[in-house]
């Protein structure tokens, strides 16, 4: 079995469309057809069934599924295993969204260089929807992120729940102009959230997608958004932050995200540091 054919079977099945699929590979539709075509063949069953809405898994193409996230997850693994570094034993890859990276992942590092130095360790920072799918190829052990939607083969642990909380800068007597207010990109599920909760509400004049970078600004110019209460903890007990009274507060859950394949041994360390970093992030 090609194991390039493997992904591109799994890359079909997560876009749902041999178009959708080649555009993400880089390929032409004819190539991932070809290759869909051999794999069919090899097989002595159809996997898709094509449509003008896309592509489904048929019966046999669903049983193949979890052989195919095992076959490309064993092959990564048995790269990096080769690839190890001197003293190390394993290697883990873990991914997390950008607005997780400080101070999770750090306090996380930390921690694994202490306890696990037989471990090396790969980071990545990407958007949500990529980590997932790295983790469903089996190109990534683990991603930590604030949004898992559900997958074949993949399984969401619950890492933290967390608040977003409305603060403004001190003195908390001076007046806000609407125009102090400044957005945080912190997903759609939020936007409807905050829609429901100040449905006058007008657009904000600044809109920032990262929390840190919004943080930096409002600090600097003064104003006020939704943040993160564990990282803004400091700002509050320095008086630098108020939380602004009787303002609703959002769910902000973070998940561990693996591959049912995952080594149970490897996990259950990766599990215990990522723990351990929460509770001191959050």
């Amino acid at each position: 079995m090609d194991i390039v054919v493997a992904r591109t079977f799994l890359e079909v099945v997560k876009t749902g469309s041999f178009v959708a699929a080649a555009n993400n590979l880089n390929l032409t539709q004819t190539a991932v057809s070809a290759r869909i075509k051999v794999l069919e063949e090899q097989l002595d069953r159809p996997v898709f069934i094509r449509n003008k809405a896309g592509a489904r898994l048929t019966p046999e193409g669903q049983q193949f599924l979890r052989f195919a996230t095992t076959l490309v997850q064993v092959w990564d693994r048995a790269r990096r295993a080769i690839a190890l570094p001197p003293g190390r034993d394993t290697v883990v890859t873990v991914g997390a969204e950008l607005s997780l990276w400080s101070p999770l992942l750090r306090h996380w590092l930390l921690w694994m260089r202490r306890e696990c130095p037989d471990i090396a360790v790969s980071t990545q920072i990407d958007t949500s929807e990529r980590l997932m799918a790295r983790v469903q190829d089996g190109s990534l052990d683990v991603a930590i992120l604030y949004a898992a939607p559900s997958r074949p083969g993949m399984i969401a642990e619950l890492l933290f729940e967390e608040k977003l909380v409305f603060v403004r800068t001190t003195p908390a007597n001076r007046p806000l102009a609407p125009e102090d207010h400044v957005q945080v990109d912190w997903g759609e599920d939020f936007a409807a959230s905050y829609q429901a909760a100040f449905p006058d509400q007008p657009n904000a004049v600044v809109s920032i997608s990262y929390g840190p970078l919004a943080l930096d600004y409002i600090l600097a110019t003064g104003g006020c958004g939704y943040f993160r209460k564990g990282f803004i903890r400091s700002y509050l007990e320095e008086g630098r932050l108020a939380v602004v009274p009787d303002s609703p507060e959002f769910s902000y859950s973070a998940y561990v995200v693996h591959s049912t394949q995952a080594d149970p041994g490897v996990m259950d360390r990766i599990r215990i540091g990522l723990r351990a970093a929460a509770a001191v992030s959050t």
